[in-house]
């Protein structure tokens, strides 16, 4: 995890710092949160030390961090002093609470413009969020990662709820694996939600919870799911053309799993050619063929999977503990949106890219400036 550098770090190696000291205001409140016990090293610092991890790509350890906090332009643009490898270890992994971020990452996501909706969406009810889950492998000695006694591989659960009309996260939960999907958002549901999810949420206290705190789902149903046909609803020109075949409004549920939803729902039916039918559930009342369409977006979250993690490089961890790694993961979420802030549209890897050529020395600040501008006229 703290691989020694090849080469030592240079001053001309670190530049771009100046975007760094624009977060002095927004990372301020951070500064009132206990420091590590040498009383010079403090959240803020952390998380400056952070963001210059992601958008450097010459800082690829902790080691390697470590040793840019001996540069003087770092230095003066994080307010910090050298600091030492286990005060910076120990710090992320015992004493800077990640959930300090929350609060932070609301702000800059409430700066985000929202994608302008079209057509049948300018009538969705709540926010649209794309919900889902993906992996995250730790070290074998990362022992709060433990599932089923293995000992060679430790897996973490990353949990997301995607505001698909901003393309950032809304919410993030890192947990052990064994912690279920379904479950974990029965405990973080809002109300004037629109959730879209996969047939891996597939849980009827699930769906009734969303009811019950005032949100609207898409989900996926399987095939041989049991139900109680109450109303065959009309198909317009547009579901049929669609291709939706079957609309219904139903109660869904067995002997096994009675109560469970009680609300009455929509059962929409859709053909794909030759493979097998889609099967979708919702309790809104959107046309079927909007509700399809709905449907697809659930993919946007499996595309910030691969931002995520191919791009942003999130598999590679500079702390063990689940407190330093849930950190890690916030303030990744944090450089995403401010991408986004920057660009004024989702971030690309060719963006990336260019902030990472920019903080490098490679790339002028009139550089940088001319590829945002020509994003937002893209726009």
């Amino acid at each position: 995890m703290a691989s020694r550098l090849r080469h030592p770090l240079r001053q001309r190696d670190i530049r771009g710092l100046k975007y760094l000291r624009g977060f002095e205001e927004l990372l301020a409140p951070l500064a009132e949160a206990p420091a590590h016990g040498n009383r010079e090293f403090h959240f803020h610092h952390h998380v400056g030390m952070l963001l210059l991890f992601f958008f450097n790509p010459l800082l690829t350890s902790l080691r390697s961090l470590q040793q840019a906090t001996g540069l003087r332009n770092v230095q003066r643009a994080l307010g910090l002093k050298r600091t030492s490898l286990s005060a910076i270890s120990e710090a992320a992994n015992h004493v800077f609470d990640p959930e300090r971020l929350r609060p932070i990452l609301q702000r800059v996501s409430d700066q985000i413009e929202k994608l302008p909706r079209c057509g049948a969406f300018r009538a969705l009810p709540a926010v649209l969020t794309a919900v889902d889950g993906t992996l995250l492998r730790c070290l074998p000695r990362m022992t709060w990662a433990l599932f089923r006694r293995q000992t060679q591989h430790r897996t973490a659960r990353l949990h997301v709820q995607l505001d698909v009309e901003r393309g950032v996260p809304i919410r993030i939960d890192l947990t052990p694996l064994t912690t279920g999907e379904a479950r974990q958002l029965r405990k973080t549901l809002q109300p004037d939600r629109l959730y879209v999810v996969d047939r891996g949420y597939l849980c009827y206290r699930t769906y009734q919870a969303i009811c019950d705190v005032g949100s609207f789902f898409v989900g996926r149903l399987k095939d041989n799911s049991s139900y109680e046909a109450l109303e065959t609803l009309v198909r317009s020109a547009e579901d049929r053309a669609a291709h939706v075949v079957c609309d219904q409004r139903v109660r869904m549920g067995s002997a096994f799993t009675a109560g469970d939803l009680s609300d009455p729902v929509r059962r929409i039916v859709i053909r794909r050619g030759g493979e097998d039918p889609l099967i979708l559930v919702t309790n809104t009342d959107l046309p079927a063929e909007v509700v399809a369409q709905l449907y697809r977006y659930r993919w946007q979250v499996e595309l910030f999977f691969r931002w995520f993690k191919c791009v942003l490089g999130c598999t590679h961890w500079i702390s063990e503990s689940r407190q330093g790694m849930t950190l890690q993961v916030y303030v990744a979420i944090l450089a995403s949106m401010l991408i986004a802030l920057w660009t004024g549209r989702k971030p690309t890897k060719r963006t990336f890219e260019m902030i990472g050529l920019y903080f490098q020395g490679w790339a002028s600040a009139e550089e940088l400036a001319t590829h945002i501008a020509s994003l937002k006229k893209q726009a």
